[in-house]
Order: C-alpha cells, then structure tokens, then sequence
C-alpha cells in the first residue's frame, strides 16, 4: 500500500486538477499526421518521377520525424498536477506522462500562494512557507497562475477562520 492511499480522507477546502491544454484531440492528430502523409507520399512520389529519387528517403525521414514529435507531444499532455487543501496539509500530487507519481505534503498553517515576478517572463507561482517553497503550475500562462494564486490564497483563508 502505497502513502497516497493510506492517507485517511479529510474535507476538502479546495481542489485544482492543472493539466497542459492540447488543442488537438486524438482523431485530429491523426487526421493532420495523414494529411501530411498523403502530401508527402504526392511529394515523393512526383520527385521519383522526375529523377530526384535521393527526395524519397529525405521525406520519409522528414514524416518520421513528424510524427515521434507529435507522440512527444501527445506523450507529455499526460502530465497532471493536483492541488488539495484539506484539513491537515496542502497536498500537490505531480504525475508525470510516465505515470510516475509525486506527493508532497505542506503545513497550511503559514503558507500562501505568491507570484514571482520575472522581468519579459511568465512568473513563477509558488506555495510558500517559512520553511518551504513549492513551485507550481508550469504549464499554466500568467492569467491562469494569478487566477489560481487568488483562489489559493482564498481557500487558505476560509481554511484559517472557519465559519461556525
């Protein structure tokens, strides 16, 4: 039994699921590798024809290399971050595309999500604690970071000063 499992439930005060946006689903991936199939196989073949058969091997390579590229990508929109504050601790679960899986537990006592401005980048959103620091959200743009600090930092509240 693994540690993520033998954690006993407690309620929830706030949940995020951040995975990377694809703007390709599965049918469309294939739909464009054919397509680019297709033109290359017009391609190659018009170039066989016309004597430059060398072209043959250098658009196979090309089609190849087309394709491992867009599996890597299809392969990495795998990736998951889950944010959970409960009763006890913040926990932000990594799973990579492999399906490995990371957990690591954070006092909420003192945390608070903060942005780490970075002059013509993206900033840094970061849990913090005296004692800790936790980046999160990677694959998430400025908007989406400083949207997600905000609702952290809210649920740290109510989590803070219950209503009784």
């Amino acid at each position: 039994m693994d540690a993520y499992a033998a954690k006993p439930a407690s309620p929830l005060f706030f949940e995020a699921d951040l995975r990377p946006h694809r703007s390709l689903s599965r049918g469309a991936l294939l739909a464009v590798l054919g397509g680019m199939a297709v033109g290359s196989l017009y391609v190659t073949t018009l170039m066989y024809l016309l004597g430059a058969w060398p072209v043959v091997g250098f658009n196979g390579v090309d089609l190849a290399l087309a394709a491992l590229l867009f599996w890597l990508n299809a392969r990495a929109a795998r990736a998951r971050e889950i944010i959970r504050l409960n009763n006890d601790d913040i926990e932000i679960t990594h799973i990579t595309p492999s399906g490995r899986r990371s957990v690591v537990f954070i006092p909420p006592g003192w945390a608070r999500a903060e942005l780490e401005e970075r002059p013509g980048a993206v900033p840094h959103l970061v849990i913090r604690t005296p004692a800790a620091r936790r980046e999160i959200g990677r694959q998430l743009g400025e908007a989406q970071k400083r949207d997600l600090a905000a609702a952290i930092n809210r649920a740290l509240a109510r989590w803070r000063s219950p209503q009784l």
